[in-house]
């Protein structure tokens, strides 16, 4: 048997492992452990295919593998959607990078292009499953001998013989004895929609499996995908100039007007004619962002399509783009500002928190672009901004969002600001803890329903018994933070429990928790199954 062909039945061999290993793991909603464990799974199989296959990787991207199964225990970290979302996003990119330089190739010194069709010929390639190692890797004259043939056609027909027979047969004795019949119901009596649903689950997770492995070790990846720029399409100095040139204008007077505001802080804000916090702060933020967001791609195309016929054009576009940055930093300091007196009066929330990140992760990738594409080292900037990305999902995870914007939020209840019970206790389990520990801070503060934060945290996280499958540290904890509380409360009160009582009074309003609950599912897509799972 070839070379190739055995590492193509061991391609298809790994794949139905782990599609029968997915619907087994995997099924079970929200992710938390059983994520982690399939990943890992998978990283492991690959791996021994590699050395039985003596399969070559010299690339740079296979050390991505190990990368993946971090950003996988993310999953098990933190309960967050949005952390969620950031883990699984950094799964699927390390492993479609490690997938298309992992056998050769460089990452470090591969271009904008480079990286963006990779991803797309991974996907390609990932998407085709097993019928590019069935039909073309895999002889299966050699896979298939001879013999195994013959012994194949006898079973066949043996099958077929014992077929009639065994259901004549065993009508008559299911028909004879009830403790056979039973017997046989309970081995045969299953619920075919269940069965499609699992057959379905495992040939998805076996199709995927599958093209993923045969593009990572069998299938031949070009090692070069940069695009060269037709000449048509070039711009000369001129055209660039003006564009950048008109846009560092905008961009300075804009810069003029908002120093008296960063300087001026809340005062000067005030004391504008007709200028809200929130028309300064909340509408602006995001348009700032938006801004920021387009000026890089822009900087970026045009450094691409600028056709430099001498030095002097060359310096003066990094002379145009710089002072684009530097306004640019500006623009994101007035954000930031925005943002902050905007904190400062309607508290912390998810959308604010992520948004700032962002802000400033593009603030390093613009950084990263002055010290690469300003200094003639185009071919090393999107590995910095790919690594920048990767460090800001690490981070996010290290800070617990959820819990940070419970706790910002009580110290600003606790220094009589403005304070919103009834959005924190939709936050994740993240945010559990936190919450438990400032109850007696909070009290019995009623929210939408004359309901409490308590009865609110009791209602959703005592009375769940979740799959092991899901696991979740944030999830585990937030059971333990509510079940401690309840115990202390009991021994506080042994002749009126706590538990007791609220157990009683969440019964008069579990359903309005429960439709508060589903709002919040509402906004990332997911199901009312999943929310009640826990």
């Amino acid at each position: 048997m070839g070379e190739r062909t055995r590492l193509g039945l061991g391609v298809l061999g790994v794949a139905l492992v782990l599609g029968a290993l997915g619907d087994l793991l995997l099924r079970a909603t929200p992710w938390g452990i059983n994520f982690l464990l399939w990943v890992t799974v998978l990283v492991g199989l690959a791996v021994l295919l590699v050395r039985w296959g003596r399969v070559d990787t010299g690339g740079e991207g296979r050390w991505l593998i190990f990368v993946a199964i971090v950003f996988a225990a993310g999953v098990v970290l933190r309960d967050s959607p949005t952390v969620v979302f950031l883990d699984v996003l950094g799964v699927l990119i390390s492993l479609s990078l490690a997938v298309w330089r992992g056998r050769v190739g460089s990452l470090r010194r591969a271009g904008i292009w480079d990286y963006v069709l990779g991803g797309l010929f991974t996907g390609v390639l990932t998407s085709a499953g097993p019928l590019p190692v069935s039909v073309a890797d895999i002889e299966w004259r050699e896979a298939v001998r001879v013999r195994w043939k013959v012994q194949a056609l006898a079973v066949s027909r043996g099958v077929l013989l014992a077929a009639p027979l065994l259901l004549l047969f065993g009508a008559l004795l299911v028909a004879a004895d009830a403790v056979f019949e039973r017997l046989i119901i309970d081995i045969f009596g299953f619920d075919l929609a269940q069965v499609i649903s699992h057959l379905f689950l495992i040939c998805s997770f076996a199709w995927i499996t599958a093209g993923l492995l045969w593009a990572g070790l069998m299938a031949r990846v070009p090692e070069n995908l940069t695009i060269p720029r037709p000449r048509v399409v070039s711009l000369g100095i001129v055209e660039v100039g003006m564009v950048l040139g008109l846009l560092d204008l905008m961009f300075l007077t804009f810069v003029v007007i908002q120093i008296r505001y960063l300087f001026g802080g809340a005062g000067r804000v005030a004391a504008t004619a007709g200028l809200s916090y929130a028309e300064h702060a909340r509408h602006g933020f995001f348009e700032l962002v938006t801004v920021t967001a387009l000026a890089l791609p822009l900087l970026l195309i045009a450094h691409w399509l600028l056709r430099t016929e001498n030095q002097a054009h060359e310096r003066l576009f990094k002379a145009l783009a710089g002072i684009m940055i530097g306004l640019l930093f500006v623009i994101v300091a007035s954000a930031l500002q925005r943002m902050y007196l905007y904190q400062q009066e309607f508290g912390l929330t998810e959308l604010r928190l992520y948004t700032t990140i962002f802000m400033l992760w593009i603030s390093t990738v613009l950084i990263w672009f002055v010290l690469t594409v300003l200094r003639d080292r185009r071919e090393r900037f999107a590995f910095g901004a790919l690594i920048a990305g990767f460090a800001a999902i690490f981070a996010i995870n290290a800070m617990n969002p959820d819990a940070l914007i419970a706790s910002t939020n009580i110290d600003r209840m606790e220094e009589g600001k403005r304070f919103d019970a009834n959005y924190l206790i939709t936050l994740s389990a993240d945010a559990v803890p936190v919450l438990v520990e400032s109850l007696p801070e909070i009290g019995d503060k009623r929210l939408w329903q004359d309901y409490t934060v308590k009865q609110a945290l009791v209602y959703r996280w005592d009375t769940r018994r979740p799959d092991w499958r899901t696991w979740n540290l944030g999830r585990s904890r937030a059971r333990q933070s509510v079940k401690n509380y309840l115990e202390d409360q009991a021994r506080r009160a042994p002749y009126m429990s706590p538990q007791h009582q609220d157990r009683a009074s969440i019964h008069r309003s579990d359903r309005v928790i429960h439709n508060m609950l589903w709002i919040k599912s509402a906004k990332w897509g997911i199901s009312e199954a999943t929310v009640t799972s826990g």
